[in-house]
């Protein structure tokens, strides 16, 4: 029997009339993510699910199938949806004569447009958010942004130069960081904006500068995000445990209660640090690190940035802030230590 083998953000297009209409092309065959899979009857792993395409999306499926897909999960639910809509409209149309026809068209980096550089990538499931592409009714494309937490947020442009473009270029291929300097054209502040481009080969923690590469970790999709003074203390979700690769006894045994914990202990942070945001980003500590220790014998916490421990006047107010959030949890003998590390970002707030 002639077969064809079908993976993750693979195709089946049809070429001829479709479950009753021209314009279904065939199916975009994704995996399931972060969606539910609560009371669906489900086969033996391996499964995959089919898409329903429209004619118009099929030059897309086809050169940039996760583009699509985060597609599909702005206009239904994040990050794709698990079910299909016949006779739905087409979120692409035409490429005509825009960027994307020479997207479709580009090879590789050193033979493409020098006026465009396309960039591709895999489904990250710890990002707690993913750019999108939006074709809007006059054929032009905006970026937009969609997360777990079903709260769009607009994406962000950056026009550059050719010789800037040129220089990024040179810097991807000899794998060097590089800064775009941006901003409004008519800005009449001294106020510096940067896009960064940076090469990471691991995790590192703010506090002592180890990498945190093989430590267990977790991700718990809440969001922890505040404004002050044009800026935004962000959490990045994602849960450290130092002290050893498994999780804990202690956390395993109570999970909601243990997260509910560190929800409230991330949010205790940003809001004792809200009124030094400022101060913090020019000062250079625009990536913060919290860990938190619980021990039958003692409990604490540390935090810190740029591998050293942050100055005593923001630790006084995250003292007031975060003991009486941490001991809430209780002390028991038969409690196992557990040490686990959050991070944070302050970036600029731009409306």
């Amino acid at each position: 029997l002639a077969g064809k083998v079908i993976k993750d953000l693979s195709l089946s297009l049809f070429s001829s009339r479709f479950l009753g209409s021209d314009m279904h092309a065939g199916f975009l065959f994704v995996r399931p993510t972060r969606q539910s899979l609560q009371g669906l009857p489900l086969p033996s792993q391996p499964y995959l699910f089919g898409l329903l395409l429209h004619r118009a999306e099929v030059v897309w499926a086809k050169t940039f199938p996760l583009r699509l897909m985060l597609r599909l999960g702005a206009e239904y639910r994040y990050p794709c949806p698990l079910y299909s809509v016949r006779f739905r409209k087409p979120l692409f149309g035409d490429i005509g004569h825009t960027v994307m026809r020479l997207l479709v068209l580009m090879k590789a980096m050193n033979k493409c447009n020098e006026h465009v550089l396309a960039m591709g990538a895999c489904f990250n499931e710890e990002a707690d958010s993913h750019l999108i592409c939006v074709q809007r009714d006059d054929g032009q494309y905006q970026t937009q942004a969609i997360s777990i937490h079903n709260q769009p947020r607009k994406g962000l442009m950056v026009q550059i130069t050719p010789e800037t473009m040129a220089e990024l270029r040179r810097s991807l291929r000899e794998m060097k960081d590089y800064a775009v300097n941006c901003g409004r054209v008519d800005r009449t502040d001294s106020q510096e904006e940067l896009v960064c481009v940076q090469w990471v080969e691991a995790v590192i923690s703010p506090i002592d500068g180890k990498s945190m590469e093989s430590i267990s970790s977790s991700k718990m999709f809440q969001k922890s995000e505040y404004k002050e003074n044009g800026k935004i203390i962000h959490w990045t979700e994602q849960v450290f445990y130092l002290q050893r690769v498994e999780p804990p006894k202690g956390i395993a045994a109570n999970i909601p209660e243990h997260n509910r914990l560190t929800e409230r202990i991330a949010r205790a942070f940003c809001l004792a640090l809200c009124p030094y945001l400022k101060l913090l980003k020019e000062d250079g500590m625009a990536k913060l690190g919290l860990r938190v220790t619980f021990d039958p014998q003692q409990v604490g916490f540390v935090a810190g940035s740029n591998g050293r421990p942050l100055p005593p006047q923001y630790l006084n107010a995250l003292d007031s802030t975060l003991i009486p959030v941490i001991h809430s949890r209780g002390r028991k003998r038969s409690d196992e230590p557990i040490v686990m590390e959050l991070i944070f970002y302050i970036l600029e707030y731009i409306t």
